[in-house]
């Protein structure tokens, strides 16, 4: 707590309509009612209105010396919060409810509402890196390609979870071509023909799917991973690799580490830390080592 024995501030800002347990701003009162430590804390709720509504949330949080945002949602909740705590001595805390979680997941951050409160009460803080993709930000993983293909059709599905992610991936996986790609990796030319390439500051999609096995949060790199595609029948193999964190194993994939990256998209739409995000085709990748403060186990 300090020097002093002020009471620090918390703003949890809850998403109502992400990922699959639509997390209730009353089932979150009671939850704070009964676990937060109200000799640590002081604490808000503020609820998201719109998708970037959280981004004001926490600018509105830096400036007024907030000390923990906690993004109640997952993982595209989070990218927001962090475009407003980047930078920041405010620290960002993280209740899992979305779909994938991915940086739930690497984090160790536990799924109970319960459980993930009590990280907060326990006020342990790291920095980790956050990655600049032109003008956006990303924490968990970008990616182009069928990665993208897929996030845009997951965001206009009528289902969240794993079983619509594997529907939308078994749909147009057959029918979807490889793009050639040349990538300036640390001043490195490479040219390539790939069915995605993630750009993997965690180690993975979300759902325990690991594309990055080695990834480390706070190494200032990203892990390239340059995925060719596999035929139909390897793929229970590739799944195989990718929940036992072994895909690195798999001769249809290359990983590298760099701090920069610069790329050409053909079709604009990137995967932004779980949402489609069009952006330019010429893409410019870059680690900011350290950026944000996060509370983890």
């Amino acid at each position: 707590m300090g020097n002093d024995d002020r009471k620090k501030k918390i703003v949890f800002i809850l998403n109502p309509i992400s990922g699959l347990w639509h997390t209730k701003q009353n089932e979150l009162e009671e939850i704070l009612e009964n676990h937060l430590d109200r000799n640590k804390y002081e604490s808000e709720i503020r609820v998201t209105e719109s998708p970037t509504h959280a981004t004001v949330i926490s600018r509105e949080a830096v400036q007024d010396n907030v000390d923990i945002v906690v993004s109640v949602g997952g993982d595209g909740s989070i990218n927001q919060a962090v475009k407003g705590l980047m930078g920041s001595k405010t620290a960002l805390g993280i209740i899992p409810s979305g779909s994938g979680n991915g940086l739930a997941h690497h984090l160790n951050i536990p799924f109970s509402l319960a459980s993930a409160v009590d990280v907060i009460n326990q006020g342990k803080i790291a920095q980790i890196d956050t990655v600049s993709i032109n003008d956006e930000l990303f924490v968990s993983i970008a990616g182009i390609g069928f990665d993208a293909l897929v996030a845009q059709k997951f965001a206009h599905f009528r289902r969240r979870g794993f079983l619509s992610y594997f529907q939308i991936i078994s749909q147009e996986y057959l029918m979807y071509r490889p793009q050639k790609y040349r990538l300036n990796i640390d001043g490195k030319e490479i040219a390539c023909k790939a069915l995605f390439i993630s750009f993997a500051n965690s180690n993975q999609f979300g759902y325990n799917t690991m594309i990055a096995p080695n990834a480390e949060i706070s190494d200032g790199l990203v892990d390239v991973c340059i995925f060719k595609k596999v035929p139909l029948v390897k793929t229970p193999l590739l799944a195989h690799f990718l929940f036992r964190k072994k895909i690195d194993k798999s001769r249809y994939i290359e990983i590298i580490k760099a701090k920069e990256i610069n790329v050409v998209n053909k079709n604009k739409w990137v995967n932004i830390d779980g949402d489609p995000v069009q952006l330019n085709q010429k893409l410019n990748i870059h680690v900011n080592p350290l950026s944000l403060n996060v509370v983890i186990p």
